[in-house]
């Protein structure tokens, strides 16, 4: 197999600026502008329509260089297709594998959930939507096989934390949408399970509550606001997410900075995104608004009912947020390090739904490189 290996190395730079308020009027008022500049002032934003996007160079951060061949070796031996890292918004590690061009698209699987997550959110800060309603209010009535007392007990957040209380015993069922696969177990907010279906229907939610087609509105709201290339590609029941591995590195580098890119404040909503990016229930304390916490005591699992005691990552930093989709589609999200990481390809071992072992492997070894 051909390898193309990429490894951009160049000098960072920082921004400064001042921003200050002497009333207490003023600092009432600052939340929103004074607040966005202090998010983004050691983050670089590549521009929009373009493919410039400055790097950095290892050395210059302090990096391990002694330690990449064996990150390298990893990815490249668990049949990885592109795998970048970003420090403070630049980039400081892209590889692609094999035949896979910085160009190629490949499927995001679940780690697209955190689009729809954030989707919805815009969707609630124009009022078109409120999380805490019924679902019925967007879907419609009878678009489960519930009971119209049942079917309004579950509400939106209900979906975008896995706690619809609708039946997941079915196998063969799990990503159907149609409302005769739709049926009562669990009181809603009672019971965590990692259940497709009513995840699916939060697109649809959107589109009741905006009055447009979900991919039209993310891509208005969300996508072309931060140059991302990709589409929502419809495979069965499910709605999955394609682009090249550069989109994936824009979305993290934009939940890095709290939903504000450069100048752009795209999710002003900082409740929801802070709720959206904390444990959201206390059933699975590694979950928040179809995003995966590290750093937390306990967590569930795909397609398991149990609970789990410990890290979700042991090797990776307590503060991780993650988009984690099937065969190891990788997006993490590291605050106190300004680092975004993304790995898109094949599975690592057999096939999974969102977190695998694949996760701590990673870490281990990019532990080495930037500590």
């Amino acid at each position: 197999m051909f390898l193309k290996r990429i490894l951009f190395i160049y000098l960072s730079f920082s921004i400064s600026f001042l921003s200050c308020s002497q009333s207490d009027d003023s600092n009432t008022n600052q939340n929103t502008e004074e607040i966005e500049q202090e998010e983004n002032n050691n983050l670089y934003f590549p521009p929009i329509g373009s493919n410039t996007w400055e790097t950095v160079s290892l050395e210059s951060i302090n990096w391990n260089t002694s330690a990449i061949d064996d990150l390298f070796n990893l990815l490249d031996d668990n049949d990885t297709n592109a795998f970048i890292v970003l420090k403070d918004g630049k980039i400081a590690i892209e590889w692609y594998f094999g035949d896979f061009q910085q160009s190629d698209f490949w499927y995001w699987a679940s780690a697209g959930k955190t689009l729809t997550a954030f989707t919805v959110g815009i969707a609630q800060q124009e009022s078109l939507l409120n999380i805490n309603n019924s679902s019925s209010d967007y879907l419609g009535a009878g678009w489960s096989s519930l009971t119209t007392e049942e079917e309004l007990n579950i509400k939106v957040i209900h979906h975008i934390t896995m706690t619809t209380g609708l039946d997941y015993t079915d196998l063969l069922n799990q990503f159907c949408t149609d409302w005769d696969c739709l049926t009562y177990l669990n009181e809603p907010g009672t019971f965590w399970y990692y259940h497709n279906a009513p995840y699916t229907l939060s697109q649809s939610i959107v589109t009741g509550a905006v009055g447009e087609d979900f991919e039209d509105y993310f891509n208005e709201k969300l996508k072309n606001r931060i140059g991302m290339n990709g589409f929502w590609l419809q495979s069965g029941y499910n709605n999955i997410y394609r682009s090249d591995a550069r989109s994936m590195a824009r979305f993290g580098l934009l939940c890095l900075n709290n939903g504000i890119w450069d100048d752009d404040v795209i999710l002003s909503d900082s409740n929801y995104f802070e709720a959206m990016t904390t444990t959201s229930q206390n059933l699975n304390e590694a979950y928040g608004y179809l995003w995966w916490l590290n750093g937390q005591n306990t967590y569930r699992l795909p397609a398991s009912t149990s609970l789990f005691n410990g890290k979700l990552i042991p090797n990776a930093p307590d503060d991780l947020v993650a988009g984690l989709g099937a065969n190891d589609q990788k997006l993490y999200v590291v605050p106190s390090e300004n680092l975004v990481v993304i790995r898109l390809g094949e599975s690592a071992n057999e096939m999974q739904l969102g977190p695998s072992g694949f996760d701590n492997m990673i870490w281990e070894k990019l532990n080495a490189v930037i500590n």
